[in-house]
């Protein structure tokens, strides 16, 4: 089921790829809870929501995606969480090499079509926009084992990792998880419709020119892992977003006016757009990180 936000924080669900039919009459007092409480409550107690939902899904035709405009599908998360490198995407990356590492993003995620904003902050080079699947927290999650940790899962969405190079890595962290520098959509996707979520194919674009073209079937450290790994030191609860990292081939800068989009295999595609304050920096690629990618790098 492909479950989302749309108008003035509706609940829908898609229907046939390109209709939604709006479900908000399944869930009681939606108003009086907020947008992230109800989110919250369908992913607590899905088994009864898909209930309610299948239901209104059989009488309902539903209405074109293209008439109703799309919100974030998690509007605040109590965390948000990115994997720092974790794709091996260069020969001397290996799993044993590369560490569990993550870091916060800005709980107050962008929806489809919404806008990434770029703050001039000096001496930050460049925002580079990093094409990622990210999975949503089903239940609350403490010490789980690796072997249990896909029980967890509820569902997963495309999410953009905004990062700011030219900074070293012990400043980084707090541009990279700065407001609207973490997009996603256009909705979630629920765990039983994706098989094997370290098969999927992730694209990104930036004003129709390619410039991602992976598989998550590169990752290094997967789900389960980083799962039991994170929740030994916190506590994840329902409707936790984390990201899973990139692979870093063809990345490259993003300017004001820009149009990003992003596309994963199965979960959907969507747009965002860039705003910059300050002058259009058009920066060079940085070598061992991105580059300049001609139709857009292949590694599937």
């Amino acid at each position: 089921m492909k479950i989302l936000r749309f108008n003035d924080d509706r609940i829908g669900v898609v229907k046939n790829e390109n209709l939604l039919v709006d479900v908000s009459e399944a869930i009681t007092s939606r108003k009086a809870k907020g947008p992230e409480r109800v989110m919250e409550e369908i992913i607590e107690n899905f088994r009864r929501y898909r209930r309610r939902f299948e239901k209104i899904l059989e009488r309902e035709q539903g209405v074109p995606l293209t008439s109703v405009k799309l919100l974030a599908p998690i509007p605040r998360p109590s965390k948000c969480l990115a994997a720092f490198v974790n794709y091996l995407d260069r020969p001397d990356r290996t799993v044993d090499s590369l560490p569990r590492e993550f870091f916060y993003k800005a709980p107050e995620l962008v929806g489809p079509e919404g806008t990434i904003e770029l703050l001039d902050i000096p001496p930050v080079v460049i925002s580079h926009p990093e094409a990622e699947l990210a999975f949503v927290i089903g239940k609350k999650a403490k010490n789980v084992p690796e072997d249990k940790a896909m029980d967890y899962v509820f569902g997963y969405v495309p999410f953009f990792d905004i990062s700011a190079r030219g900074l070293n890595r012990r400043t980084q962290f707090v541009p990279k998880g700065q407001d609207t520098y973490g997009p996603c959509g256009p909705w979630i996707t629920t765990r039983d419709e994706i098989p094997d979520p370290h098969d999927l194919t992730v694209r990104s674009w930036v004003n129709g020119q390619m410039r991602q073209n992976y598989s998550t079937k590169h990752m290094a450290h997967k789900i389960p892992a980083q799962i039991a790994w994170l929740s030994r030191f916190v506590q994840l609860q329902p409707g936790d977003v984390i990201a899973t990292g990139t692979y870093h081939e063809g990345l490259g800068p993003i300017n004001d006016g820009d149009v990003l989009e992003i596309e994963i295999e199965r979960l959907g595609k969507t747009k965002f757009l860039i705003k910059g304050y300050g002058p259009r920096k058009d920066a060079e690629w940085i070598p061992g990180v991105s580059q300049p990618p001609p139709g857009g790098m292949t590694k599937v």
